[in-house]
Formats: C-alpha cells, structure tokens, sequence
C-alpha cells in the first residue's frame, strides 16, 4: 500500500517512524494528517537509499534545490558535484530538471546518489527525445511519466490543472506563461486545438503513481512571472482545478502537494497561501519564491527568500530555492550553494515565528555562544561554518574580539562589567 493508504488504514511504515522521530510529532497525530492529504512522505519504492522526509501541517518547512543539465551544458559529473553540495548543505529535497544530454543516466545517478528525495519533470524529456513539443502525443508524454516514476523518483510535477476555459485569461497578462511545462502544454493545446493531455489522462497518471507510491507535485503552469500577473484570474482558475485534482488522488490513494507562485509582492503572499488552503483542502504548499520584486536579477536569491519566509509564516510548506543565476543562466556551484542557504534561512525564520518545535533553539545555542566569545562553537553552529571561519581568519584577529568593534567590544565590555560588579 502507498503512505496514504497505510495512514488511512492507520498502519505506521517505517518512512512514518522515521519522520515522527526527526520532526518530534506524535506518530498518531502524523498518521491523522497524512490521511486527511495535509502531509506527505515523497518514497518511491524504487529508491532503495531514501532517508525519508516529511512535508505539511506542523513540519519544519522543508527547502528543494533544482539541478540539472541543459542543452548548453551536459556535463552528468557537474550535476552530481551539486547534488553533493545538496547533501552538504542540507537541502531537504532535490530536482532533476535536465533538458540536455543523457537524461536517463543522470536521473539514474541522482537516485542511485541521492539520500533526499528526488522529484523531476517528466514532460521535459519527452519534447527532448521526440525534438517537438506542440508534435508530442498524448503516449509519448505518458509513457515519459511511467518512465521516471518506475525509475525511483520520488516526486513528479504534472502541469494537470490548465484546461482550456484557462488559456483567454491570459491575453490580459504582461508576462504570459513562465513555467517551462506550462509553456510546452500551452503550446500543445493551441497548435492542437485540443484539452491538455495530463489533464485528461489524470486517471492513469494516478494508477502509475499509485503502482509505486510516487507523490505527484500538482504544477503550477499559470504561476505569474512578474508581479504584475499575480493573484490573476488564470492563476486562481488553475489553482481551483489543482485543488479537484489533489482531491481525486486522495481518493485514489496517492500523495500529491500543490505548487505555487512564482513572483507575489509582500501584501500579496498571505492571501495566496490562504487561497491555496482554502481551494486544495489545505494541501502541502511548494511554492517558488516567491519573488517579492522584479528588479533584482542577480541577487534573486534574495528576493526569493524574502517571500519565502513569509510565505512560511503564512502556511507554505516546502520551499523552492532560487540561486543568484535565476532569470540569467545556468546556475553553478556558487549559484547553487547561495540559494540553498538563503533558502535554508528563510525557512528557519519561517519555523521559529509559527513556533516549530526546537526551532528556535539553534538560535538559543548560537546566542550562548556569542555571549561566551567562543568562536569555535560560533562556528559550529553557523548555518555555513565555512565562510563564517574564513570571515573572521580573513580579518586576522588577535584577540577573543573580531575587527569591526575591537576593544570596544560590547559584548566583551559588558562581561567585564559583570565580573568588576561582583
């Protein structure tokens, strides 16, 4: 049975023991919310070394690192060098979205290599491998979902919630369509004149994810691009249809979380986290960002974490990270890392204000530390000890004091007057 079904059935997996012991949450109360669709445990069976997540109600908010080749750069050992650095610096999740050269092998070496749970975008290498998009039939975009979900993979995002009452809506926008799979199934129902095939063959997409207990990540392919387009008709009209689709797993037994936008000013981000609960049964939300402002390419791993912690304050669930290369090229080692972190902080921030269990106790320890002036343990504690260290032996310090304050230390002032007092 699927982590739904034996929820349902209230029967406790090894996948459930796990998460409850991690996320310090009774194990009844984590069978109730996986059953009622409000958690999910991405575990495809194929992925034999998995160290299981949890993602929803009452969880730390998790974070997702998107790797992955391109047409321009296919090298399968660059990408692996960033699932490490994934590893590394502890993103909870990881995606494959590889569009160039040997998308089977690298996908292989992901699962084979990857402790996270490992989630891709099926449709992508079936324009790939058939060179067309508009030209894909609806098998061939089938047959690529049985593909991945049989290979391992944990999570697949399936653009299932654009239909085509969706598509006049989207005259009125500035930025159109930015999903990659939103644009290639928009693309496809134009040129075809046809309902979106992964809408329409939603049932056996179900019975595929069901055979291997593979999550389904319902896409958001209406996302707005800019924040302009956010909150619009066509991303609410998707959201509706993603939250009939969430309700028609349920009942088939198979896990699934709702993605979301995209690019939503501040003012913006709580009713979107609102809408989504409200439409989707509250779902696990994974959203992208969001990006609270359009000017900042470069430094969009700001930008992203910003909306990112708030968006966590309000309800989301699972972070997408966003790297200073978003909107520019494809991103590299560095990109990589900085978005994992900036992420990684913006859902701490998240966890500690909506009272996560312990959340707030690395700060507590982190605080103990700067209190005492001892920097080792600083260090430790640091979300990226590397830079922290090199920061502070850049500087040369010689004393227990860094160089910005020196003896005027008001840390190391105050200690002193503590001891003088007594």
């Amino acid at each position: 049975m699927t982590q739904l079904e034996n929820a349902k059935n209230k029967i406790l997996t090894g996948q459930m023991k796990s998460v409850s012991a991690s996320e310090r949450i009774p194990e009844k109360k984590l069978l109730s919310e996986i059953a009622k669709g409000r958690i999910v445990i991405p575990a495809n069976r194929n992925h034999k070394n998995l160290v299981p997540i949890g993602i929803g109600k009452f969880l730390r908010t998790k974070i997702n690192a998107n790797i992955g080749n391109s047409s321009y750069e296919t090298d399968d050992e660059a990408e692996l060098e960033k699932l490490r650095l994934c590893i590394k610096y502890k993103a909870d999740a990881v995606m494959d979205l590889s569009t160039g050269k040997d998308i089977d092998l690298i996908r292989k070496k992901m699962i084979e290599n990857s402790p996270m749970p490992l989630g891709t975008v099926p449709i992508y290498q079936a324009a790939v491998e058939n060179k067309t998009i508009v030209g894909l039939t609806e098998q061939q975009i089938l047959d690529s979902i049985r593909k991945h979900i049989e290979s391992g993979v944990d999570f697949i995002t399936v653009h299932s919630g654009i239909t085509r009452k969706s598509l006049p809506l989207l005259e009125k926008r500035l930025l159109g369509v930015v999903s990659r799979g939103g644009s290639f199934l928009v693309s496809w129902m134009r040129h075809n004149n046809k309902e979106n095939p992964v809408y329409e063959a939603y049932d056996e997409i179900l019975q595929a994810a069901y055979e291997y207990d593979c999550t389904l990540s319902l896409g958001d392919g209406l996302r707005p691009g800019c924040l302009k387009d956010a909150t619009d008709s066509a991303q609410v009209s998707e959201l509706k249809v993603l939250g009939s689709l969430a309700a028609r797993a349920k009942k088939a037994n198979v896990q699934a979380m709702i993605e979301g936008p995209g690019h939503v000013p501040l003012n913006q981000i709580k009713n979107n986290v609102l809408l989504e609960k409200k439409y989707c049964n509250e779902a696990p939300f994974y959203v992208l960002g969001p990006l609270v402002t359009d000017i900042a390419p470069g430094y969009d791993h700001i930008t992203s974490a910003i909306g990112g912690a708030l968006a966590g304050y309000y309800g989301a669930d699972f972070l997408c990270y966003v790297t200073p290369a978003e909107h520019l090229r494809m991103p590299n080692l560095d990109d990589v890392k900085e978005g994992i972190i900036a992420s990684r902080i913006a859902a701490h921030s998240a966890d500690i204000a909506k009272g996560v269990p312990s959340a707030i106790d690395w700060d507590n320890k982190m605080s103990k530390a700067r209190a005492e002036l001892d920097w080792n343990k600083m260090f430790f504690l640091a979300i990226d000890p590397g830079k922290a260290e090199r920061y502070r032996k850049e500087s040369n310090p010689d004393s227990d004091v860094c160089t910005m304050c020196g003896k005027y230390c008001a840390v190391k002032v105050y200690n002193e007057s503590c001891k003088n007092k007594k």
